[in-house]
């Protein structure tokens, strides 16, 4: 795998690898107790420190080939709308994990669909993936709805699986294969 992968275009998005100057933007959107309470990830709250060890992390995925991360920027504009990628990439199994997070101000206008659909081309097309999976807390529904946009099925439940502050929450998995995506074109 190559370290710096092309940009990713759609008809309103470039996503980019994350750079040191998105820390700000980064630290912004991320630190919204919205975002942070929608992700599994992300915690709060969040400063630019955090935001830019984990740009200095994104470099060391790329370089062993275990993440693919982007910044989902307009295309036009340049204005970053969030951040997508695959995690946990494994070569042995040929998957990947797939996670996002869009900012509160561009929410409900299709950046997050445009992106993962995006990403899932990427995984199969290039990255030669055979699957790709999903996690999200059920409470967050609309992250569903994006991945049901892109073809992505619901595979089930995991009860109580992560703990968020004091309570236990379940999570939904979606997963695509190969197959299925290239087959739904």
């Amino acid at each position: 795998m190559t370290e710096c992968p092309l940009d990713l275009i759609t008809r309103r998005l470039l996503l980019r690898i994350p750079v040191l100057e998105d820390a700000p933007d980064i630290t912004r959107l991320a630190g919204d107790p919205e975002i942070s309470g929608n992700t599994l990830e992300i915690p709060h709250p969040y400063d630019q420190k955090a935001a830019k060890e984990w740009i200095a992390e994104v470099s060391a995925g790329l370089r062993a080939g275990t993440e693919m991360l982007f910044a989902v920027t307009g295309r036009n504009t340049g204005e970053l709308y969030g951040v997508i990628g695959l995690m946990d990439i494994t070569r042995e199994h040929s998957r990947a994990k797939l996670g996002y997070w869009i900012g509160r101000p561009y929410w409900n206008q299709g950046y997050a669909t445009e992106a993962v659909c995006a990403v899932l081309d990427y995984g199969f097309r290039i990255l030669s993936l055979n699957r790709i999976y999903a996690f999200y807390l059920t409470r967050n529904p609309a992250s569903g709805r994006v991945l049901d946009k892109c073809s992505m099925r619901h595979e089930g439940v995991l009860r109580q699986h992560v703990r968020r502050g004091d309570a236990f929450e379940d999570i939904a998995v979606h997963g695509i294969l190969r197959d299925e995506y290239l087959s739904s074109e």
